[in-house]
């Protein structure tokens, strides 16, 4: 006769892992803390997410970051469990390329070790949840690579399923369901939140009592040697597999009450509202045996770094180019270029000073767009240009605001051309240009009432410019030409 079937005994218990989801906003949010705070600095910043579970079927769990993840005590969404973590920005691809990932998954590993040996985590579960993200930003393409990862410690041996899952609604009595929906909405109303990670349960035929995880001995303490219920927010939306939440709290039930307590049944706590109607008995409960073997002093072996989307290891990258305006991604190339040699070259240097600046350009020729180019290269956005004369067929050669087809039917306007050339190489400049003559000494202009008249009008013209500009640049030709604006100038003070 065959064999009997031997029975295969308990199944390996496996998990869910999150994935990341991260809002444009938290991109746009590090960009600007990466011009303006961090600049240089790589060491690790604390930041923090959220996970919710209450996602319709089809959905990952997901693990959100938005712009608010770099404000610790921001509020998140109604009815959402927070996740704190931390933030390693490198400087360089190279560095990001090069890090070394298992020291910093240790390194967050053996923190949450030490909270659970300290009992920190009996206090604060929320500890339990720790994620660490590793970036680098690319300002002047707008990628963004990066690499989550959420560590959780594992058993040596792995752990089994002595009871298979099964929905709540199946296992619950419709009383039960209801008793257990608003013990959970008066515990986290009593606590002054929204959403509990862990918590601890006792059933009856028509009766439910929840807890908070720290308050376990006195809560189970008439429990004897049954199983214990413990409930864990759950973001997975699977009907046969419990979320990542669950890894790190089974070690900590294991190191606490594993050599009292052989098995535990564990709800994971899934919450759908569709349509207006709040829904609970898609949870999934059943229950598992802890190792027998106890854990050691040391840190258990780790893992949780976050597969790219081939389903590898390794880092993803957004690339947000596309949805950025060009000329917003203009203004903030040259910042950054800027903000990049401040910060290496001069650090004391006031580049907002620069930057700010209102500079006037008297004379469009060879100085003029020389100069202009040059005050757009240091971040100035407000240039002025004034010059009376025309393009002529030798310009474009020596002065590069022009070029071949401005020297056509006459020429036109130096001042109004070089204007009209700034913002199509840099959209991000207010360039003005005015055709005007400024008058000499040693040269009349009284030949008539009419050239009297234009005298006044272009010295008036030229006082209102000097008036509302912080720098003046005299790029004239002639010592003759340079002498009023410069008499102007100094009586008001202004930079020459």
């Amino acid at each position: 006769m065959a064999a009997g079937r031997a029975d295969p005994g308990p199944c390996p218990l496996q998990f869910a892992p999150f994935g990341s989801a991260l809002d444009a906003g938290f991109w746009h949010e590090l960009t600007q803390r990466k011009l303006n705070e961090y600049r240089l600095d790589e060491t690790p910043k604390a930041i923090k997410g959220y996970y919710y579970n209450g996602d319709p079927l089809g959905l990952p769990a997901r693990l959100t970051l938005e712009f608010s993840a770099f404000d610790t005590n921001a509020s998140i969404p109604a009815r959402c469990c927070p996740a704190f973590g931390t933030l390693y920005n490198t400087n360089t691809f190279e560095t990001f390329k090069s890090c070394d990932k298992k020291a910093l998954l240790d390194k967050e590993a053996n923190e949450i070790w030490e909270s659970i040996k300290s009992g920190a985590a009996l206090e604060n579960p929320m500890l339990l949840n720790r994620f660490l993200l590793l970036t680098f930003a690319d300002l002047k393409k707008y990628h963004f690579y990066y690499w989550f990862c959420y560590p959780a410690l594992c058993f040596p041996d792995g752990i089994h399923i002595t009871q298979k899952p099964v929905c709540l609604g199946d296992r619950f009595s419709l009383n039960q369901v209801q008793a257990l929906q608003k013990a959970y909405d008066d515990l986290c109303q009593e606590e002054g939140v929204t959403a509990l990670p862990y918590f601890l349960i006792k059933y009856h035929d028509n009766s439910v009592m929840v807890s908070l995880l720290k308050k376990w001995d006195d809560f189970f303490q008439d429990q004897g040697g049954k199983v214990v219920t413990v409930g864990v927010y759950d973001p997975c939306n699977l009907s046969q597999y419990p979320g990542w939440p669950l890894r790190n709290f089974l070690i900590l039930a294991a190191h606490k009450w594993g050599s009292v307590l052989q098995r535990v049944e564990v709800l994971c706590f899934r919450d759908r509202t569709m349509q207006g109607v709040r829904d609970i008995t898609h949870s999934i409960i059943f229950e598992i045996k802890l190792p027998e073997t106890p854990l050691g002093p040391d840190c258990p072996k780790a893992v949780g770094w976050e597969k790219n989307q081939k389903g590898g290891m390794g880092p993803r990258m957004v690339n947000l180019s596309e949805c950025m305006d060009p000329k917003r991604l203009a203004e903030s190339s040259v910042d950054l270029n800027l903000k990049l040699m401040c910060w290496r070259l001069v650090p004391t240097l006031d580049l907002e000073k620069i930057v700010s600046a209102k500079c006037l350009l008297l004379g469009a020729g060879t100085l003029g767009c020389s100069v202009a180019r040059t005050l757009m290269g240091w971040g100035v956005r407000k240039i002025t240009f004034v010059d009376n004369a025309k393009i002529s067929y030798s310009n474009p050669v020596r002065q590069p605001l022009y070029e071949f087809e401005d020297c056509l039917s006459g020429g036109k306007s130096k001042a109004l051309a070089a204007a009209d050339r700034l913002q199509k190489i840099f959209p991000g400049v207010s360039s003005e240009g005015y055709n005007m003559s400024i008058p000499m000494p040693g040269h009349p202009v009284n030949f008539s009432e009419v050239t009297m008249a234009q005298a006044r009008k272009d010295v008036a013209k030229l006082e209102e410019l000097i008036d509302g500009h912080d720098v003046v640049f005299l790029l004239m030709d002639t010592r003759e030409s340079r002498w009023l604006p410069a008499v102007i100038a100094a009586s008001k003070r202004k930079v020459l």
